[in-house]
């Protein structure tokens, strides 16, 4: 997708996609050229009453008791805008502001925030021209919306504050708008406020989140499988008539996807002959359940997503009725919890991966595999620290774990006394899903060692794919101990870039 057509009724998570990650170009539609000045037509008219209308006419938050006289109704505008603008910290990723940026768009294209057409143009023209706003961690609660990091957007829009180029250089953000070409903008009545008012930010990182995790799940379904049969586990664990017993859908798809990269190996099953084995351990029998479980967490967190980009977040909102009425739409509860959902989620799908990879490091629990998967062990430490590592991953996911959710402080002299923090569930869900992917790439490299090593068993077809195609990317296979690091690094882009899944499925055909 090359570019996305803004209409009033909302996007799709793969437009979010497609400007935040692949840099697609924005176009506004005729529809929502002609929303934006009908809505702009009833905020100049009540903006000529005398009579007060908040956000219009009137101050902002605690100071909402105060009518603005018209001549100080753009400098208004301008100061919240300056004002807000009070991040801290370090900056925000390119693809998370151009999210931000875009979701924001989308709102104001809808016909609910009385923003002129010209102004939305020029959201489009710098998203359009590559330029990215400095956005910084700190500063969001969550509620109204995503007021700091939202206001470092629009003080770009104004021709101030500092901004990235598309050459990746933060230079003044009026240099940048006049090398393209692209004229300030001068704040009217409410157009500052409108701006800064959205859950967009936690959104957009929900959304990019929702298609990384949609890779890892099949990722961590291959790495199980793959540990399974390092193991000599038993695949009927997997058969479908045990999941329709239980019929949760992303249990089923789960073991789904293990039973087909599992298909034909000669190394499951071996545990009949090894008397005090009756049963695989939970973390290889349980595999689909804890999986399943996290997948179904995904799909609620979808549908929690799908109708937040259906809709206008904004306070005060034009109502089709010609109203303009404050509410409390920009709460970010219905986000921020299942932000914190997921990375509980992520962190247990990242802690029976561990717990797998651990087990094929003990030589007392590995049914024959060296100690620590070394080639001289004693001389060799083999994966020893490999383990340690995702074992301290998986420590820090348990810390991501804890709900910012549960969190509020207030703030606006107690007018905002209840806030949602989704901004903060949005940040350290990403640091979850990177260090999933990392615990992943430690069992894929653990799982791909131990199937070569056991000599004269015949790993599945699937398997073989993966191991062919892990060894092509530069991860050595068994033999004395090397410099680690550069092997585990090759392993997480490996499986961050979807190559574990595309070699998969080259055997398997898709999976879930």
């Amino acid at each position: 997708m090359d570019r996305v057509v803004l209409g009033t009724s909302g996007v799709t998570a793969a437009d979010v996609l497609a400007v935040a990650r692949a840099g697609a170009r924005i176009e506004l539609s005729h529809e929502a050229v002609a929303a934006l000045a009908a809505a702009r037509e009833i905020v100049d008219a009540l903006a000529a009453k005398p009579e007060p209308v908040y956000g219009v006419s009137t101050g902002f938050g605690a100071l909402a008791t105060r009518h603005i006289s018209q001549e100080l109704r753009a400098r208004l505008q301008r100061n919240i805008v300056r004002s807000h603008a009070a991040g801290m910290g370090p900056r925000v990723e390119r693809e998370v502001v151009r999210a931000l940026m875009f979701l924001r768009l989308k709102t104001v294209c809808s016909g609910r925030t009385g923003v002129r057409p010209e102004v939305a143009q020029t959201m489009a023209d710098v998203l359009n021209a590559g330029i990215i706003p400095v956005v910084h961690e700190y500063g969001s609660l969550g509620c109204s919306g995503d007021l700091a990091p939202l206001s470092h957007c629009a003080l770009t829009l104004m021709g101030e504050g500092d901004a990235e180029g598309p050459d990746g250089v933060v230079r003044p953000a009026g240099e940048l708008l006049a090398e393209h070409g692209i004229a300030p903008v001068e704040l009217r009545e409410k157009e500052g406020l409108a701006l800064l008012n959205g859950t967009d930010g936690m959104l957009g990182m929900l959304v990019m989140a929702l298609a990384d995790l949609e890779r890892l799940y099949t990722s961590a379904d291959i790495t199980a499988a793959i540990s399974l049969e390092a193991l000599l586990g038993t695949d009927k664990v997997l058969a479908p008539e045990l999941h329709a017993i239980r019929p949760h859908p992303g249990q089923a798809a789960s073991a789904a996807n293990m039973l087909a990269v599992l298909k034909g190996s000669g190394l499951t099953g071996h545990h009949q002959d090894d008397a005090p084995r009756v049963q695989d351990a939970y973390s290889v029998r349980c595999a689909p359940q804890v999986a399943g479980a996290g997948r179904d967490t995904v799909a609620h967190a979808r549908l929690v997503a799908e109708r937040e980009l259906a809709a206008a977040v904004d306070n005060p909102v034009v109502l089709a009725d010609g109203r303009v009425e404050s509410n409390g739409n920009f709460h970010g509860a219905p986000v921020a919890y299942v932000l914190d959902f997921l990375a509980i989620a992520v962190a247990d799908l990242a802690s029976i991966a561990e717990r797998r990879t651990d087990r094929l490091l003990d030589k007392n629990r590995s049914h024959g595999l060296p100690p620590f998967l070394a080639d001289d062990p004693g001389v060799d430490s083999g994966l020893m620290i490999a383990q340690y590592t995702q074992a301290a991953l998986v420590s820090e996911l348990k810390r991501l774990a804890v709900p910012a959710s549960a969190d509020s402080i207030p703030s606006s002299a107690m007018q905002e006394d209840h806030v949602s923090m989704g901004w903060a569930a949005a940040r350290k869900l990403r640091t979850a899903v990177d260090n999933l992917t990392r615990v992943l790439a430690v069992e894929l490299y653990a799982g791909t060692r131990g199937v070569e090593l056991r000599e004269g068993l015949v790993a599945a077809p699937a398997t073989r794919a993966v191991v062919s195609a892990v060894r092509e990317a530069g991860v050595e296979g068994p033999g004395p101990d090397r410099f680690l690091a550069p092997d585990l690094a090759l392993a997480d882009a490996f499986v961050r870039d979807g190559r574990l899944v595309a070699a998969a499925e080259s055997v398997t055909g898709p999976l879930a």
